[in-house]
């Protein structure tokens, strides 16, 4: 049975209008450039406690994985996370790569971090990477949309 020519029209039209529509450009310099200075604005806000500065760096509906607990949805649960881990001593991310198409980003790196003494509870030191999704909004900033981190310290063996 041969396929009919007029249902064979609409779909020859709708592929040609996909394959005519402009592939979204590489990311610009300055888009890395902001990418990696938001990179470094959470940072500069962690060991002080700036959490709702931090915070403010993620979309309203962004979502934070971190490791060993239920993904964090939306803004102020991402805020109360935040405000909820320990205090830390030493924070630093090394971005290692950022790139993306449009108004669509992707960051990697490694985290090195120590978290103070608290009580009983001792001092402690951990490093690992991350792996960020970064959109671009409306005025031309970046806010993360996801945010994943884990730890390359092993486990502890019972």
């Amino acid at each position: 049975m041969r396929p009919r020519p007029v249902l064979l029209l609409p779909l020859a039209l709708g592929a040609a209008v996909l394959a005519c529509q402009a592939a979204p450009v590489n990311l610009s310099a300055a888009d890395v450039a902001a990418i990696r200075a938001a990179t470094q604005r959470f940072v500069e806000n962690a060991n002080p406690r700036r959490d709702s500065a931090n915070a403010a760096l993620y979309t309203e509906n962004a979502v934070l994985m971190p490791p060993n607990q239920p993904a964090v949805s939306a803004r102020p649960a991402i805020l109360a996370w935040l405000q909820a881990f320990p205090a830390m001593t030493d924070f630093n991310l090394t971005s290692d790569d950022v790139d993306g198409r449009g108004d669509l980003a992707y960051q990697r790196g490694t985290y090195t971090l120590a978290i103070a003494a608290a009580g009983r509870t001792p001092a402690m030191t951990d490093h690992g990477k991350y792996l960020a999704v970064w959109r671009k909004q409306a005025d031309g900033s970046w806010l993360m949309s996801v945010d994943t981190f884990n730890s390359d310290v092993p486990l502890p063996t019972r």
